[in-house]
């Protein structure tokens, strides 16, 4: 199932990027690879903390 979800995002976003392109508007996304390569790079960050298990939950630390 996560297999179909993936090729259904990434043909969305093949769409929507078409779709930016064709109207000729600016992306919301970085316009280059490195840009792209940060956005991974955060993703993974994020999915090592959770592996590790480790954190700690700021709402809580300021009390709400």
């Amino acid at each position: 199932m996560e297999f179909v979800l993936s090729v259904l995002a990434l043909c969305t976003g093949i769409l929507a990027g078409a779709l930016f392109r064709f109207l000729g508007v600016p992306i919301p996304a970085p316009p280059n690879i490195p840009g792209l390569l940060g956005i991974v790079g955060i993703y993974l960050g994020f999915k090592l903390i959770e592996y590790l298990g480790v954190g700690i939950d700021l709402l809580d630390l300021v009390g709400l």
